[in-house]
């Protein structure tokens, strides 16, 4: 049940409660009947903001209170009672206490008024006691409720804390086989295009273009690998690589023979992080396939700015026909993946006669 709900259904039974209290018997003091009858009722339904304005509905019970027992209606204070409650568990117990204390004098000097001789006097000194002991029971709810939640909130921030040390120590971890792995064995490979290169040089050859490519895509992943090393340690959300990097992809594949044009269209917006940074790898992973499996001659890139999204598309002149159906492998799968999770779409396939298409749509917030 929603807590509005609630905090009204216990309003609408206190005040219930205390005008069947009210109602039996003959009542005589210094405010109309018709007015006691009023503020028994506006007591109990102030309650129904207690959970939002306390200290408000503390001082709307108390002087209800105050005012019924003025009009001779001797009824206990359930809505006061109630509010010192919630004032307690919202964590102002000196004004509550401020409060009680000032309200049972004045109703212990209207019952006096109220009553006189000695049996009001009597009368007077049972209700003072009864009184104290139910606002005693009221202080000491709120202040239990109080702790309970405050523990309960404690012990979530522990687990909140220990989910993310257990995230840290794993993002760490997988630095660190990361670089035991794949750093060791991208290093021998550009170490060794290198020297190839460089001794081809020496000896007048010309050097093969592949062999540049494969120098390059040493250097790259290298570079790409120290990025990602560095973004699981500091757990950084700024991009190693993004859109301003995506012009270097397509010169990069121009270098191994591949004839590759980029085309960029609209007004550039602010593009989030994360939205930069799937464009860039939607680019790279495209290109990569174009050059590892479709045996084409052309590609093309293209971006498109639009008010709401980003579009991309890669076209290529390669093997891939309406006839034959691709193979989902790793890198398309991850591509889907990446746009999926910032709610954009992606398509790839074979288009018209030959070649194949990768087109994805990433959604970009406008900002004000």
């Amino acid at each position: 049940m929603p807590p509005l709900v609630t905090d009204w259904l216990i309003a609408v039974g206190v005040a219930a409660l205390q005008l069947g209290t009210g109602l039996p018997g003959e009542h005589s003091g210094a405010v109309p009947e018709p007015l006691g009858y009023a503020l028994l009722a506006a007591g109990g339904l102030a309650l129904g903001a207690l959970r939002r304005a306390p200290l408000v509905v503390l001082v709307v019970t108390g002087l209800c209170a105050a005012g019924y027992q003025a009009a001779g209606f001797d009824v206990l204070a359930v809505s006061y009672l109630v509010a010192v409650y919630g004032t307690v568990r919202a964590g102002r117990f000196a004004i509550a206490v401020a409060a009680s204390v000032t309200l049972v004098a004045v109703i212990d000097l209207t019952a006096l008024a109220v009553h006189d001789g000695s049996v009001g006097e009597a009368f007077g000194q049972a209700r003072s006691v009864l009184e104290i002991a139910w606002l005693i029971a009221a202080f000491a709810a709120g202040e239990a409720v109080r702790q309970a939640e405050r523990r309960a909130d404690e012990a979530e921030r522990t687990r909140e804390e220990t989910a993310r040390r257990r995230a840290d120590e794993e993002r760490l971890h997988i630095a660190r086989e990361l670089h035991d792995s794949l750093t060791h064995q991208i290093s021998i490979v550009k170490v060794q295009s290198e020297v190839a290169v460089h001794v081809a040089r020496r000896r007048g050859e010309q050097v093969p273009e592949a062999l540049l490519a494969i120098q390059e895509a040493g250097r790259e992943a290298t570079r790409e690998l120290r990025a990602t090393l560095q973004a699981l340690r500091d757990d950084d959300t700024t991009p190693p690589r993004g859109l301003d990097h995506i012009a270097e992809l397509v010169e990069q594949a121009g270098t191994t023979g591949l004839e590759a044009t980029l085309t960029v269209e609209g007004q550039r917006p602010d593009v989030p992080a994360a939205v930069g940074r799937t464009a860039y790898r939607i680019v790279q992973e495209s290109l990569t396939n174009v050059a590892r499996h479709a045996a084409a001659a052309t590609a093309s890139v293209r971006i498109d700015y639009r008010p709401d999204s980003l579009a991309i598309r890669v076209d290529d002149d390669g093997e891939g026909t309406p006839d034959t159906a691709p193979t989902p492998g790793l890198g398309l799968l991850g591509m889907r993946e990446r746009v999926t999770a910032l709610g954009g779409r992606l398509s790839a396939g074979p288009r018209g006669e030959r070649g194949f298409t990768v087109q994805a749509e990433l959604p970009v917030e406008q900002t004000s």
